[in-house]
């Protein structure tokens, strides 16, 4: 119960995470919940869904880092899920996707070191190992910042961490809904780039769930990693009982999602539920050490959903 009588800042926190995690933190007994997000009808329909005077609503741009400082004035915790997340409009306006996923980072922890936030837990993606878009290229960056913000929160003790997943299963901009969207406006056959395709699958809950864990077990400076099964995404069409037509990979696609990559392999422990991957000065005999070489991708995982 960590979240008990806390304050907890949501960056984002509108989206479908931020919904979830924000019913989690008022079953779990948070003081206070903020909402820092720069869509003002969703914080309005989201007020009124939820009507409870334990949440407060933020207008504001992680790239404004003095109404962040605003915000995370008396806030004990901050979990950061705003980004641009869209892989084609980054690479459309990449400058933007700096403003917000690089400089935005860097506000959240400047700010938070500011206000003596205690703990901060930044959510990753897939697409920041090995990226080959500038999206996953500026989540790189973000995460690179936060695991080594430990070193300037100094007397603060501000603690950072990231956890790392890829596509919340239906949630905006994966998979599911857009085949089951493409099936409700009457298409026969569904598109799909590659047969080889693999994609790793975590639930809303799973995420919330490495999130605490994350808050929970953090000293500063590790990458959480849950362990979640990985499926075909023609085994998914299968099951969707549709045929499919292969158009070929988009710019910026990769045919099977990575989380840890064999240069890591050094500094991750495994644990039952999930891997952490430590700073280079913050590596404990905890949990179990993996075999040098490991990888951790959607292609090689232990554990497979079928039809």
């Amino acid at each position: 119960m960590i979240f008990k009588y806390k304050t907890v800042l949501i960056t984002g926190g509108t989206g479908s995470f931020g919904q979830a995690m924000t019913q989690y933190l008022l079953d779990n007994g948070a003081e206070k919940i903020l909402i820092f997000s720069r869509d003002e009808f969703k914080q309005d329909v989201m007020c009124k869904k939820f009507n409870s005077d334990k949440l407060r609503f933020f207008i504001g741009d992680i790239r404004d880092k003095e109404r962040l400082v605003r915000a995370m004035h008396g806030v004990d915790f901050v979990i950061h899920a705003a980004a641009l997340k869209q892989v084609p409009a980054c690479e459309y306006n990449p400058i933007e996707a700096i403003k917000t996923n690089v400089n935005g980072a860097m506000n959240v922890i400047d700010a938070a070191i500011d206000c003596k936030v205690q703990k901060v837990v930044a959510l990753s993606t897939d697409k920041a190992v090995n990226p080959i878009n500038l999206y996953g290229a500026t989540k790189l960056c973000s995460d690179k910042l936060f695991v080594n913000a430990n070193a300037y929160s100094g007397k603060v003790g501000t603690m950072f961490s990231v956890v790392r997943y890829g596509n919340v299963a239906g949630s905006r901009g994966s998979v599911m809904p857009y085949f089951e969207d493409l099936i409700k406006h009457g298409e026969l056959v569904l598109p799909v780039t590659d047969i080889r395709m693999t994609r790793f699958y975590i639930t809303l809950d799973q995420g919330i769930e490495l999130v605490d864990t994350a808050f929970n077990k953090m000293q500063g400076g590790e990458i959480f990693i849950a362990k979640i099964p990985s499926f075909k995404i023609t085994d998914y069409v299968e099951h969707l009982e549709k045929a499919f037509r292969v158009i070929g990979i988009r710019p910026g696609e990769k045919l099977h999602e990575i989380m840890i990559t064999a240069e890591d392999s050094e500094r991750v422990r495994e644990f039952e539920k999930y891997y952490i991957i430590f700073a280079d000065d913050k590596i404990r005999k905890i949990g179990k050490a993996v075999e040098p070489g490991f990888t951790y991708s959607s292609d090689n995982n232990r554990e497979w959903l079928f039809v």
